[in-house]
């Protein structure tokens, strides 16, 4: 049965990256990506909790995962079955900020057959990261 917050009252959905370069990691999600930082502790080890505004989860199956990969970097990128997806206002603007931060470009920004403009990039360490903006 649905609720208000979905089926089962789940309220949030936290994705969490295991990286060897925790403040490396930290500073790029925090700066080049421009996550707030909503939480952080330091007892047997270190984490971080980003608020990174809506979340959604996508199932794709292989077929269209190749589509995606053809539309924004003209081939197979091997995401290993998970690749982040981030809504920015200027996907382009953003992919270059990430750059400047570590990540790889993967590909330039292009238009997808969808109307949406996309950027892939392969971020110091953890998934990939595809930064897409809707025109209008």
């Amino acid at each position: 049965m649905a609720t208000e917050h979905g089926a089962g009252g789940v309220t949030e959905l936290r994705v969490s990256i295991t990286v060897a370069d925790f403040e490396r990691l930290r500073a790029f999600y925090r700066d080049s990506v421009g996550l707030t930082e909503t939480q952080s502790w330091e007892f047997n080890g270190h984490g971080v909790v980003f608020d990174a505004g809506r979340a959604t989860i996508e199932l794709i199956d292989e077929e269209h995962a190749a589509f995606v990969d053809e539309v924004e970097v003209g081939g197979p990128a091997h995401t290993g079955g998970i690749r982040l997806a981030l809504a920015v206002p200027d996907a382009e603007a953003a992919a270059a900020r990430l750059s400047d931060g570590g990540a790889e470009p993967l590909a330039d920004a292009r238009e997808t057959p969808w109307g949406d403009i996309n950027a892939r990039t392969r971020p110091p360490e953890g998934p990939q990261l595809t930064l897409f903006s809707t025109p209008g």
